[in-house]
């Protein structure tokens, strides 16, 4: 993931992530599988899911980008012998993410740092051969999943600041690598033998989550990623397996969902996510602090409140919310992370007929909050009401409106002007997450 230390650099990079862009479409249509279909169907249907940034760099407890900071690479590379995560059970990881009403789980199989959290033949540099630990945490991870039925979805990178066949990129330039051994041909030979390790031996996997491609948006020539190349590859060695990329472009031949970091579909307050809004399913991804990787001093999580306003308001605009932990250096999830996760499970158990399997509301998020709808069902989520009248701005035929709670007749009046109706309600309120009032109407 980006550090925010390079928003400023974002708007500047604009034309040039468009421009990349263009080099890797092409006329060819993609067609996705039956199988994909589905699963594309499943994954709009799940809502939410948990990111987890881990690998060596949370030894040093300074977030996943620590490596750019100036060290080398070689050096940055020995902290691997004494990485020994004792406390990490992914059973106990997997029991706390479904509790939390979470239905996939996306992990960090290889950063930008290199290092791999799978048993890979392409480079010793990974869990098994580097460490004492000597254990495959993607296998455990993925054995873990398969057992209480979460979708395992893998981050992968698409850069390299440790392999010197990685054509060097904006990034990662000062870690003591010789610039004039890039090798393309090397480099992506090495990408697709690790992503077929990946897609052979662990089982089903829900997606490929690819990150990266924005290393070289500042390069003089447009740089081609081959894509389309590689996508073929992960379709036909697991047919339903997702592709997404988050390159900050619109999605491209081969993608199967689009992302956007720290923003909700058609937001840019990040500076990451000015393109269009496709029609493939969509997915925001965010933090429950300020950091991807384990950072020591990082304890700014968000409130319950602010998650579940996270969850509504991206489900409000037909968007996934996959929110990210770091775990710490010794395999533990963070206190606080529990914490929150087990809040955010209690109310999804209560609420989550109002989530799951919904499609955005018939109109954007409002001052007020935002909607969903499933079939003739528009559940109206008020979370920062201001007043007793609330406008919504709702087209389709108001049948009744009822509390979802306790089922209790909601009054409402129909606009003059057709704009929609106005729920009236007794009293604001009380201090909660979020009120919800559910509309029958007619079919849109």
């Amino acid at each position: 993931m980006k550090l925010m230390k390079l928003m400023a650099c974002a708007a500047t990079a604009a034309a040039a992530l468009t421009a990349t862009a263009d080099t890797v479409r092409t006329d060819r249509e993609y067609v996705p599988s039956d199988d994909n279909m589905k699963a594309r169907q499943e994954f709009v249907d799940s809502g939410f899911g948990i990111f987890i940034h881990w690998g060596i760099y949370s030894m040093f407890g300074q977030g996943e980008w620590y490596l750019q900071d100036g060290l080398a690479a070689d050096e940055y590379a020995k902290a691997a012998r004494g990485f020994y995560p004792a406390d990490f059970d992914a059973d106990k990881w997997v029991k706390a993410i479904k509790d939390a009403g979470a239905k996939y789980v996306c992990f960090t199989s290889r950063h930008h740092d290199g290092f791999s959290m799978f048993h890979t033949r392409q480079s010793p540099f990974n869990i098994v051969d580097a460490t004492p630990y000597g254990r495959d945490i993607v296998k455990e991870l993925a054995d873990a999943c398969h057992r209480h039925g979460i979708k395992l979805h893998l981050y992968y990178s698409h850069l390299d600041w440790s392999r010197e066949d990685y054509p060097i990129g904006r990034t990662g330039r000062e870690t003591g690598r010789d610039h004039s051994k890039g090798d393309w041909t090397s480099y992506y030979n090495f990408m697709n033998s690790q992503l077929t390790e990946l897609l052979t031996n662990y089982g089903e996997i829900g997606s490929i989550w690819f990150d990266g491609c924005w290393d070289h948006d500042e390069d003089p020539e447009l740089f081609n990623w081959e894509l389309e190349k590689q996508y073929d590859l992960i379709h036909s060695l697991q047919p339903a397996c997702l592709i997404a990329n988050n390159h900050h472009w619109t999605p491209v031949s081969g993608e199967d969902y689009q992302i956007f970091e720290r923003d909700l579909p058609g937001e840019n307050k990040a500076g990451f996510s000015g393109q269009e809004v496709s029609r493939l399913p969509l997915e925001t991804c965010e933090t429950f602090n300020g950091s991807w990787g384990y950072r020591v001093n990082d304890q700014n999580y968000k409130s319950t409140r602010e998650l579940i306003h996270y969850l509504v308001n991206a489900a409000g605009k037909g968007a996934n919310l996959l929110l990210n932990m770091g775990p710490q250096p010794n395999g533990e999830l963070p206190a606080v992370g529990l914490e929150r996760l087990s809040e955010v499970g209690s109310w999804l158990r209560k609420y989550g007929e109002t989530f799951y399997a919904t499609t955005a509301g018939d109109f954007p998020p409002q001052e007020w909050g935002a909607a969903t709808r499933k079939g003739d069902r528009l559940f109206i989520h008020l979370l920062n009401p201001s007043s007793t009248e609330i406008n919504i701005p709702v087209t389709a035929k108001v049948k009744s409106a009822v509390a979802f709670d306790d089922r209790s007749k909601v009054k409402f009046t129909r606009n003059s002007d057709g704009s929609g109706v106005t729920l009236h309600l007794n009293e604001l309120p009380a201090d909660t997450h979020d009120y919800i009032i559910e509309l029958q109407t007619a079919a849109r």
